[in-house]
């Protein structure tokens, strides 16, 4: 069948079967390879992408469900999000594969709660595992990136 996904601003189509996870849309139809396959069950995060600027995870979300939603991924963000300037600073990637789950968690949960308190950050990145143990990095992280947003919008 058919499928015309809008991923990153742009319409996209492949053929595929409506029940394919989206992840496998992105990487294997698309060539988008930011969101990673973990566990394929959606416990771990490391596939999360934003559907209509929700985080969810493609290893689970039918290529079919999706409809006319936007669909961005790390790739989407462009490298300038705040949140990716915040986890540079505070150096937050050891090993790396959960990182653009991480981030495009982060980036959903800062759409959301502007301002989060450092409970609201551990409950909103929950489910985004980190096998490193970063959780202290991630959380400043989430709240530099706050910061930075909070500067950028009141320019």
């Amino acid at each position: 069948m058919r499928i015309t996904l809008k991923v990153n601003g742009q319409p996209r189509q492949f053929d595929a079967d409506p029940d394919l996870p989206l992840l496998w849309a992105l990487r294997d139809f698309l060539g988008l390879k930011g969101a990673k396959y973990g566990c394929g069950i959606a416990a771990c995060g490391a596939c999360t992408v934003h559907v209509n600027g929700a985080a969810r995870r493609a290893c689970v979300v039918p290529v079919g469900s999706i409809g006319d939603a936007e669909v961005t991924t790390i790739e989407g963000l462009g490298g300038k999000h705040p949140v990716q300037q915040a986890w540079l600073e505070a150096q937050v990637p050891q090993c790396g594969y959960c990182q653009a789950g991480q981030i495009m968690q982060a980036a959903a949960l800062l759409e959301q709660t502007p301002k989060p308190t450092p409970e609201e950050i551990r409950v909103g990145m929950n489910g985004v595992m980190c096998r490193c143990g970063t959780y202290p990095r991630i959380e400043a992280a989430v709240r530099r990136a706050a910061e930075l947003m909070s500067t950028k919008g009141e320019g």
